[in-house]
């Protein structure tokens, strides 16, 4: 099953004066993200006179605006002062060649080269933003790359590891869920030896530094416990009483306004009702379960700490849909929305 729905309705919001140049990492070709990437640029392109740089195979996405009849006026780049919004820059020395299968160990180099190239841009100030389209990891290590996930390929590039992944999206009344994560990409055996105070602070502070990046007013953070019901007091589990709350008094002491450990089963409710800012999940799933739940269609990714704003679509690659022209933008376009309001906010 894709984690991409079919298109529902175009998404239309009132222009504004915002100007920046944000690029876009087209991920797999194999996949749906040069085709989300088109329709998101081609939903946004009234709101504001946002310039793109969409890095990635130029002749695919000729042939996709065509298809998909988006008459976006694509242009190669040559530089950041040329006129136009919409450029393209593939980083390979030679294009791909057609038809290419899904997963092609082709389609992972070059999603790998465009990743490096938006990142390189954004660290040497040239790039407002970098929005990255969903990859392959097993296509990329088959490939040859090491290769843990897009998060630490930039976090490893920007040479930095305090950096953390949250989620955020919001519900069909509009609620939002903000959910970063203690750690990421590891098997459940092993979350609770790799589950450390420092990974918890580290959540704790950016996912307070995110609210404030957002604007909101105050930046109330809740933990959530690792076992059913925090551990009931230590009957089942005690990484709540030796590790979790520990944390949490620790920065309370430091002025940060966090609670927890509260139980998993619960806290996000509250969240979502709008008692919390943000969760901080011990693990991948704990959080993008019911982050997935509340915003499957507009669930946002959002690299905390890297010296520069990147943010993704809450999705994979969808390779079963891919080329049908029916993948839906709307995850991709809250991304490039979010790094919009970001790079506004940091200006």
């Amino acid at each position: 099953m894709s984690e991409v729905k079919a298109v529902e309705k175009p998404i239309r919001h009132p222009p504004s004066a915002i100007r920046h140049f944000i690029g876009i990492s087209l991920g797999d070709v194999t996949g749906v993200g040069p085709e989300v990437a088109l329709k998101a640029i081609a939903a946004e392109a009234a709101a504001d006179e946002t310039k793109y740089l969409l890095l990635g195979e130029e002749k695919i996405l000729h042939q996709l605006n065509e298809r998909l009849a988006l008459n976006l006026p694509l242009q190669t780049f040559s530089n950041y002062t040329a006129s136009g919004r919409f450029f393209v820059f593939n980083p390979l020395a030679e294009p791909l060649p057609e038809k290419l299968p899904a997963g092609s160990p082709l389609a992972a180099n070059a999603a790998v080269a465009a990743l490096r190239e938006g990142g390189q841009r954004c660290l040497r100030g040239e790039l407002d933003a970098l929005v990255t389209a969903p990859v392959n990891k097993e296509s990329i290590i088959r490939a040859g790359h090491k290769f843990v996930g897009q998060t630490e390929f930039l976090s490893e590039l920007a040479g930095t590891n305090r950096t953390a992944m949250m989620l955020l999206g919001t519900d069909e009344r509009g609620r939002w869920l903000r959910v970063a994560l203690a750690t990421v990409h590891i098997s459940i055996k092993s979350v609770p030896e790799k589950l450390t105070a420092e990974k918890i602070t580290l959540a704790i502070e950016l996912a307070a530094q995110a609210c404030r990046d957002l604007g909101l007013p105050r930046a109330k953070i809740a933990v959530a416990g690792l076992n059913p019901h925090a551990g009931e007091g230590g009957e089942f589990g005690d990484e709540e009483i030796k590790t979790i709350a520990p944390t949490v008094l620790a920065m309370q002491k430091r002025g940060f306004d966090v609670v927890g450990p509260l139980s998993g089963d619960t806290v996000f409710h509250y969240a979502l009702k709008g008692d919390f800012d943000a969760v901080v999940a011990m693990y991948h799933d704990q959080g993008l379960a019911p982050l997935k739940a509340v915003a499957f269609d507009s669930g946002i990714n959002w690299t905390l700490g890297l010296p520069f704003i990147r943010t993704s679509p809450d999705h994979g690659t969808a390779y079963d849909i891919a080329g049908k022209g029916i993948a839906n933008p709307g995850s991709m376009i809250a991304a490039i929305r979010l790094a919009k309001q970001l790079a506004k906010n940091r200006s």
